[in-house]
């Protein structure tokens, strides 16, 4: 969540702090600890069901009122090798009872399914923290897969931590001995017994957890019936066992919410709905376009569910069909969308062009993935930047917008509709996996807070020629945005050509006159860098700072993280993160000027730093990461002291 910090133990993005205890009431003779934040994380094999079990926890935990943030993080293989490193699965959860930013730096508690998920994460885990362990996998074969010569639960290598080894496998299959299924139909349900065991350490509701399983295995009662028997078994193991002998409250997030109406939200799930919203703040029909790629699928498969809302989805053959059907949506007077990852975007750069050429407003969203060519398809990266600034043949300027958050992203998917529609131009949205997978709680919005996002199709004659004649000209502007008339087919007396071959100014009829296409360059590049975007906001308490720290998209919550540590340690830095990346924000070069020293962190080699320092001939330092992950709070933050200190 983006609420202000209100207490300084609120600073520090991680780490467990305020602690107090109190009387137990989780179990007979049970301790209940009180935490303001915990950060835990569900690892296993892909095949384990980590990713519905965090999401699970999750939904629990927004329905209490935590303020909440997650880190999915999953194989490209869609069925990797069981039980190897490149086939480890994991779900990280941070929540607490204030505003949070970040999925955490570390994981307090790490629930490891096999000795590949231990492997894979223990390097993550801070010593002191609790591991729970499923035993019933540590064999030799297993072990040895992953290069364990001897078992890690009885060499002393995880002194440093508090291991609780739990037999997750047998437990399950003793808890579900009535059902008569299968060894291996039952062991299938050790997620749930794992999710129940984390739901009474923590304190979680469980009766959202039970109506999800019986409704997902509603055609198959018996199935459902044994998955809430684990879980609950996984409840009662924990409140009888004497391994677990405290558990854990973390109370509700009262402060950090605005009053509304809240849900748990993914940044797919909340550009899904900007888009909807969008279209119906337009009365425009939404035409969705795409062709299915990691990690854009999911908006798709969402769109898909709402035909009630006048949205038509194609999945086409391919990238190109994908975003010409949206073009041709466009021109038939459509609000439309294609979706993709860096991979297509390179595809659809030549309709992109064609786009610019036709000045037809066309959305193009990138969940931006670690590249080049097919590179990371389930790890984030934001190294598409340049390409959506730069990436066509000719002088084909794209306007840029850029979520920061999870829930950002619906109000991000607004915007982008906005410029499209207003100034007759295709927008590039760029989100990436981390927030598309990611979720954080969202306050749902008022209609009437919504914008009006209506517009006005062309509908006659808008030039009178030399002899008087009224006739229309599809290329004949807007004072104020520049924008040509959006004319429907079939509107008589509106009939003008289309194609990617340059039109003369005004009549839109094809020319090949030196002076005209300047021109006409110079328009199509003056209509984009005169789109009205917000100033920036200048984050900077003291107005004393020196060194300013320049976002954009989701490096916002482990920057904003970072710029709290880095105040609470008695620092002074300024903070700025950008929404719009073309055109810039009008006051962005006096704002930059303003400060001795610039550091701009990006998880890239640089781009955005590049075009700053070519554009303000500032000197912006980079920090920069390409491993596919996002940043972590306590890193950047010393990168922050440093750069102040230099």
């Amino acid at each position: 969540m983006t609420s202000q910090v209100s207490s300084p133990a609120e600073k520090t993005d991680g780490a467990l702090v305020g602690e107090q205890r109190a009387p137990g009431d989780g179990g007979e003779g049970k301790e209940v600890r009180r935490l303001d934040r915990v950060i835990i994380r569900f690892a296993g094999d892909s095949g384990d069901g980590m990713q519905l079990t965090g999401d699970r926890f999750t939904s629990e935990t927004a329905s209490f009122g935590n303020d909440l943030s997650t880190l999915p993080n999953f194989p490209a293989e869609i069925r990797a090798p069981a039980g190897t490193l490149p086939g480890v699965s994991s779900f990280q959860l941070h929540f607490a009872d204030h505003d949070i930013l970040t999925p955490g730096d570390a994981p307090n508690v790490l629930v490891a399914m096999n000795p590949a998920a231990l492997k894979a994460n223990i390097g993550d885990v801070p010593r002191g923290a609790e591991i729970i362990v499923n035993t019933d996998e540590f064999t030799k074969r297993p072990m040895a897969k992953v290069g364990y010569a001897t078992s890690p639960l009885e060499d002393g290598s995880l002194e440093a931590y508090n291991v609780h080894p739990v037999p997750l496998t047998t437990l399950t299959i003793e808890a579900l001995k009535e059902f008569g299924l299968s060894r291996k139909e039952a062991e299938r349900s050790k997620n749930m017994f794992a999710l129940g065991l984390l739901s009474w350490m923590y304190h979680r509701p469980t009766e959202g957890t039970e109506k999800f399983l019986r409704a997902k295995f509603a055609k198959k009662p018996d199935i459902a019936e044994a998955n809430v028997t684990a879980f609950r078994a996984g409840w009662n193991f924990g409140e009888t066992t004497e391994d677990f002998a405290t558990s854990y409250e973390v109370a509700p997030a009262t402060k950090a919410f605005p009053t509304g109406t809240y849900r748990n939200i993914s940044g797919n799930l909340a550009l899904s709905y900007g888009l909807v919203a969008a279209s119906k703040q337009a009365d425009l029909p939404l035409y969705l376009g795409s062709y299915p790629i990691t990690p854009a699928s999911d908006i798709l498969h969402e769109l898909s569910k709402h035909k009630n809302f006048g949205v038509r989805t194609f999945q086409a053959e391919d990238e190109i069909a994908g975003i010409g059907a949206a073009l041709g949506a466009a021109f038939g007077g459509s609000l439309a969308v294609t979706t993709t990852s860096g991979p297509g975007v390179a595809l659809k750069s030549e309709t992109i062009g064609l786009a610019v050429s036709l000045e037809l407003p066309l959305l193009i969203v990138d969940i931006q993935r670690g590249g080049p060519s097919t590179g990371l398809p389930t790890k984030t990266e934001q190294a598409d930047l340049l390409q959506a600034m730069y990436g066509r043949n000719g002088e084909a300027p794209v306007p840029i917008v850029a979520p920061k958050t999870p829930a950002d992203c619906f109000d991000a998917a607004l915007d982008a509709a906005r410029i499209a529609l207003t100034y007759r131009t295709p927008v590039f949205l760029l989100s990436d996996g981390y927030l598309a997978n990611g979720s954080e709680p969202w306050r749902i919005p008022e209609v009437d807070e919504l914008p009006d996002l209506r517009v006005q199709f062309a509908s006659g004659p808008n030039h009178e020629l030399a002899d008087g004649t009224e006739a229309f000209w599809p290329y004949k502007r807007d004072e104020r945005t520049l924008a040509r008339p959006w004319a429907i087919p079939g509107t008589p007396g509106l009939e003008h050509r289309i194609g990617g071959i340059e039109k003369q100014d005004g009549t839109g009829n094809i020319s090949y006159d030196p002076a005209n296409h300047d021109f006409m360059v110079r328009t199509r590049q003056a209509k984009i860098d005169g789109i009205e975007v917000p100033d920036l906001e200048v984050d900077d308490l003291s107005g004393e700072a020196n060194t300013l720290v320049v976002g954009w998209g989701s490096t916002y919550g482990p920057i904003t993280a970072a710029v709290r540590r880095v105040r609470g340690a008695g620092e002074r830095i300024a903070q700025v993160h950008l929404r719009h990346l073309n055109p810039f924000p009008r006051n962005l070069g006096e704002v930059l000027r303003r400060y001795d020293k610039v550091v701009v962190p990006e998880m890239n080699l640089g781009q955005l730093s590049t075009l700053l320092r070519a554009k303000y001939l500032v000197d912006a330092r980079s920090h920069t990461q390409v491993s596919g992950m996002p940043f972590k709070a306590e890193q950047l933050a010393e990168v922050l002291k440093e750069a102040i200190n230099d």
